[in-house]
C-alpha cells in the first residue's frame, strides 16, 4: 500500500470514528484522541510537516502512559470498560434491539481497524527519514472479547469495577478506585484456617447469588481479621468479587452506596474497619438501621464485613452503666445488641505461645530465613515480651526485622 492509499484509509477511519454512537464516551479517550488528530491533520495537505510530526509524538505520548506502549491492547481495554447503552441493557437483562446489536457489532469494527493500526502506517505518509517513537500492536479481535465478557458481565463488570476490585470513598461519599490494592494471599496466612473457611464460604454463596450472611470479626488487635477479609477478595477477585471500604463516620452514606451497586453485576464486600461507638454516636443508629436490612438498604449483591477489636462496639463506662436512663437496662441491651444482627459472628482469639511461634516459623520460612529454631523461638518470645502481646502481626514484625537485619 502505497502512502495515498495509506492516507486514504486513515481519512476514512477518522469520518468513522466520527461515527461512534454507542461508544461515543471513548472520543473522550486521550490516546484515541490524540491519534484522531494526528490523523486529521495527516490527511490535511495544509498543515506543517514539523506540526504533524509534533501530533505524532503527543500521540505516542498518551499511549505510552496510558497502557504501556501497545496500542492494540490501549483499544481493547478502554472497549472493554467503556459503561454504554449496551452494557447497561446486559445487566438489567433487557432485550437488545436488532437495532442497537447492529450498532454494536458495526462500531467494533470500526475499533477493530484502530487496534490493528501498525506504526509505519501513521509514519509512513510523512515521508521523514529522522527517528520517530514507535508502539507495538498485538493480535486481538475486539468484538469476541467484548462479547466474551458482555455473556460474563458477572465475573468482568464495567467500567471502572472492570479496571479495579478495592475501593473506598472519599469525604463526599464518592466510590474511588485503591491504585494499588493490597496483596495479602490466603496461603500467606497461618492459622486461624477454620475462622477463614466460614469468611470463605459465606464468600463463595454471595457469588453463586445464595443467600450471605453480613459478618463480623472481633477479636484482639493483630490477630489478621482485616488481612483475612483482603485476602479473600484477592481469592476471589477474577470470580467477580469486588470491596469498597467505608469509614465509620461515613455510614449514613451506605444506603446511597448500596443504590448505586444495586444493579451492578458484581459483588459486593462493604468493609468497615475498626469499628467502635461512644455511647450517643449517630452512627451507631445508621449502621443498625442497614444491618436490620431497612428498604433503601437491601441489595441482593453486597454483603457487609466489618471488624472490631471489641465484643459489643459500644465503649461503655462505669458512669454510662449508673446513668439516669429510667429504662437503663433497655439502654444497655441496645447497645450489646448491634453484633447479634450480623448474621455471623467469627472470634479471632489471641494466638498461645504455640499458635504464635508456628506462626514465626512459617514467615521465617518462606522469607527464606536460615536461623536455628531456638534461637528464633527465643527471639520471638522476647520481641513479643517487649511489647506484652502475641499476635500475627508480631510475628510478622518480628520476621520483618530479621529481614532487615540481614
Amino acid at each position: 500500500m502505497n502512502n495515498t492509499e495509506i492516507v486514504a484509509k486513515l481519512k476514512r477511519l477518522r469520518f468513522e470514528l466520527n461515527t461512534l454512537t454507542v461508544f461515543s464516551s471513548l472520543k473522550n479517550d486521550s490516546v484515541l484522541s490524540a491519534l484522531t488528530e494526528y490523523i486529521s491533520a495527516l490527511c490535511d495537505e495544509n498543515t506543517d510537516l514539523i506540526d504533524k510530526m509534533s501530533l505524532y509524538c503527543n500521540f505516542a505520548d498518551k499511549l505510552f502512559k496510558n497502557h504501556g506502549d501497545n496500542l492494540s491492547k490501549h483499544i481493547g481495554s478502554i472497549v472493554n470498560d467503556d459503561e454504554n447503552v449496551y452494557i447497561r441493557y446486559i445487566c438489567k437483562k433487557r432485550e437488545i434491539s436488532e437495532v442497537l446489536k447492529k450498532s454494536v457489532d458495526a462500531e467494533l469494527r470500526i475499533l477493530q481497524k484502530v487496534a490493528d493500526l501498525k506504526p509505519e502506517e501513521l509514519v509512513s505518509p510523512l515521508e521523514w527519514d529522522g527517528y520517530l517513537p514507535e508502539f507495538l500492536t498485538s493480535e486481538i479481535n475486539i468484538a469476541d472479547t467484548y462479547y466474551h465478557r458482555a455473556e460474563n458481565i458477572g465475573r468482568f463488570g464495567y467500567g471502572i469495577y472492570s479496571r479495579y476490585y478495592m475501593f473506598n470513598t472519599d469525604d463526599d461519599g464518592k466510590i474511588i478506585p485503591v491504585r494499588n490494592p493490597d496483596s495479602q494471599r490466603l496461603n500467606e496466612l497461618v492459622d486461624y484456617k477454620r475462622e477463614q473457611q466460614i469468611i470463605i464460604d459465606n464468600t463463595k454463596a454471595l457469588l453463586a447469588g445464595k443467600p450471605a450472611a453480613n459478618i463480623l470479626l472481633t477479636g484482639d488487635a493483630g490477630t489478621g481479621k482485616s488481612s483475612t477479609i483482603k485476602a479473600v477478595v484477592n481469592e476471589f477477585k477474577d470470580e467477580g468479587l469486588r470491596i469498597l471500604e467505608v469509614k465509620k463516620d461515613q455510614l449514613r452514606a451506605i444506603p446511597a452506596v448500596l443504590e448505586e451497586l444495586n444493579e451492578n453485576p458484581l459483588k459486593f464486600i462493604l468493609f468497615i474497619d475498626d469499628l467502635s461507638f461512644q455511647y450517643d454516636d449517630d452512627n451507631f443508629a445508621a449502621l443498625k438501621a442497614i444491618l436490620e436490612g431497612s428498604v433503601s438498604a437491601k441489595s441482593n449483591n453486597v454483603v457487609i464485613y466489618a471488624t472490631s477489636n471489641r465484643r459489643h462496639m459500644v465503649k461503655e463506662t462505669f458512669s454510662g452503666r449508673e446513668g439516669d436512663d429510667i429504662h437503663r437496662n433497655d439502654s444497655m441491651q441496645e447497645t450489646i445488641s448491634l453484633s447479634e444482627r450480623f448474621g455471623i459472628h467469627i472470634l479471632f482469639r489471641k494466638p498461645d505461645k504455640f499458635t504464635y511461634l508456628n506462626i514465626v516459623h512459617h514467615l521465617a520460612k518462606e522469607a527464606g530465613l536460615d536461623i536455628p529454631e531456638n534461637e528464633l523461638d527465643l527471639g520471638a518470645e522476647s520481641f513479643a515480651l517487649r511489647r506484652a502481646n502475641r499476635s500475627a502481626r508480631a510475628a510478622r514484625q518480628y520476621v520483618d526485622s530479621l529481614i532487615s537485619a540481614k
